[in-house]
């Protein structure tokens, strides 16, 4: 449901098909359907943003969005986004 609802607005999906998923498709036969196209350098590529933003929730201001404003959320977003850069610089180690 999650990828027909994607596909009417004309976004791409970009996660692996689960083995349940292809399990229940190829018991359907030819009724089941094609694979869904699955493209690896765009995972990758979601997949790094994905660890980034749990990076940043890190963070408990961020997280629940203690600030209102959104200069302010902006600000505390660009400061944890430094503070992260900076401990894993190599630089520094």
């Amino acid at each position: 449901s999650t990828r027909r609802a994607l596909r009417k607005r004309g976004i791409t999906f970009t996660s692996p098909e689960k083995k349940d998923h292809t399990a229940h498709r190829l018991r359907k036969g030819h009724r089941g359907g094609r694979p869904p196209v699955f493209d690896a350098e765009a995972y990758k590529g979601r997949n790094v943003v994905e660890r980034c933003f749990n990076r940043l929730k890190q963070f408990r201001a961020l997280a629940t969005r203690y600030t209102k404003r959104a200069a302010y959320y902006r600000t505390e977003l660009t400061l944890a986004a430094i503070m992260l850069w900076l401990r894993d610089s190599p630089d520094t180690a």
